[in-house]
């Protein structure tokens, strides 16, 4: 599975990186900016795209948004993830075109194809 990580903290960048490889997902790039995330899934068109939901002074929402509704025909997974908890996201989450959402602790290649496998069950 090839995934496309955007978040604005390289450190996380990097471990999540070596974690999800480690666990078996191809991570082809990263992302730091709304701009460079855009450019890298025309180019890469990953399978999964982790998105931060607060990118700085940039929105992870807003990306989330556009990488869906500008991706249809990539058919790439669209995942939220914050260091905030879900119940505290919930509304926003919810409101989201994403097919999920993951805390950042909870960040496995395990999560993120259970999420990747109900969003492509039929009905959603």
């Amino acid at each position: 599975m090839r995934c496309l990580i955007v978040d604005d903290n390289e450190s996380f960048l990097e471990i999540v990186r070596g974690l999800l490889e480690q666990e078996g997902l191809s991570v082809v790039g990263v992302a730091s900016t709304c701009a460079d995330a855009l450019a890298l899934f025309e180019t890469l068109r990953p399978e999964v795209v982790l998105v931060d939901i607060f990118l700085g002074e940039q929105s992870g929402l807003k990306l989330a948004r556009r990488l869906v509704e500008d991706g249809q025909g990539n058919r790439s997974t669209v995942i939220l993830i914050s260091t905030h908890a879900e119940a505290d996201l919930a509304d926003l989450v919810a409101a989201s075109p994403a097919a999920g959402f993951l805390p950042k602790t909870e960040l496995s290649a395990r999560a993120i194809r259970r999420i990747v496998g109900a969003s492509e069950r039929p009905g959603r």
